[in-house]
């Protein structure tokens, strides 16, 4: 298992990202504000317009520091990476399972039972914690009834649908999971482009970051992002890396979202609704969450296939790993990362 490295975050529209040997320098209004070896770097991701030069994007390929730029709302504008790494013949049986229909059928099982199962283990959470709630247990006991329809024998498409039911009833009940500020954050459904209340805004920039997470993971292994199973083939979309995202949001993502407003980490005020119905978290929020994000990546837990404690921001790049070598032929399947 590798070593987990940090992701630098630059949420400042005025900021402008340098080179200085070795180092990531950030300026504002020509202003040194900080400065960061970039062999200490996973990543660069910018919220935002943000100036970057070319020998900083130099220095960062060559380093396997991608740079991924985003807008406020966290959605993906454009990545910055080095050469294309990894086994050629490694990516070549990625294409060849792509195109063979049952091999994507089986793949995206999987995928979207560790979904079901850790939407399921989110709610049940819940009830633990906080005591019985008929519509909580309705929705758990919903959500095993997919997760076993799953084991069938299915096309992509009625995987797809059962996904999409799936997410349905989970989002029905997610504000009855907030035990504080629950009126400010209420979720009526799930809504992303734009989100249009506080807890969909939320969300989508967790999942933003998770996808980036994924997209990194993917690619240091040596697999195509871009080429999954699940999600269909769009020029410009992380197929795969949204394929590996669905079985980890429940818990990387839903669980710290949950636990930012129940805490009271983050606030209403600390969001904007523009005239257009769009909901956007103010600077001062994306901070905090970005901070929590960081500190929740280094909390560790049980990898149940791996059989060690790992830490979470490394979660993906293991899934990743187990799945380059289900392709390779080294293991008989890919065991989805399911919490218990």
């Amino acid at each position: 298992m590798r070593k987990m490295l940090n992701v630098l975050y630059v949420t400042s529209p005025d900021a402008y990202l340098a080179r200085d040997g070795e180092n990531v320098v950030i300026r504002i209004k020509g202003d040194e504000r900080a400065r960061f070896p970039v062999h200490n770097l996973e990543g660069v991701v910018t919220f935002g317009y943000t100036g970057c030069s070319p020998a900083l994007m130099e220095l960062c390929c060559e380093r396997g520091a991608p740079i991924t730029f985003l807008n406020v709302r966290g959605s993906f504008l454009a990545r910055v990476s080095g050469k294309v790494t990894g086994n050629v013949l490694l990516r070549r049986r990625q294409y060849r399972a792509a195109d063979d229909l049952e091999f994507s059928c089986t793949m995206s099982r999987w995928f979207v039972t560790g979904k079901v199962l850790n939407s399921r283990a989110v709610l049940l959470r819940f009830l633990r914690d906080h005591g019985p709630n008929d519509e909580i247990a309705q929705a758990a006991a919903s959500l095993m009834a997919i997760g076993e329809a799953l084991q069938e024998q299915i096309t992509v498409a009625a995987i797809r649908g059962m996904e999409g039911e799936a997410a349905r009833i989970y989002f029905s009940v997610f504000s009855h999971l907030l035990v504080a500020q629950a009126d400010e954050f209420a979720m009526t459904s799930r809504s992303r482009r734009p989100p249009l209340d506080r807890i969909n805004a939320l969300l989508s920039f967790l999942y933003s970051l998770l996808t980036s997470e994924c997209v990194n993971a993917l690619e240091s292994v040596g697999l195509d992002p871009q080429v999954g199973y699940l999600h269909a083939d769009r020029p410009g979309r992380y197929g795969l890396a949204l394929d590996l995202m669905e079985e980890l949001r429940p818990h990387l993502a839903d669980r710290l979202a949950l636990s930012l407003v129940n805490t009271k980490q983050i606030s209403a005020a600390g969001f904007d609704k523009r005239e257009s119905g769009a909901v956007l978290m103010e600077d001062k929020t994306r901070k905090a969450v970005l901070a929590a994000w960081q500190k929740r990546k280094q909390e560790e837990v049980m990898h149940p296939f791996l059989g060690e404690r790992v830490p979470i921001g490394l979660v993906p790049y293991a899934q990743a790993l187990i799945l380059a070598r289900y392709l390779r032929g080294d293991i008989d399947g890919y065991p989805p990362f399911v919490f218990r």
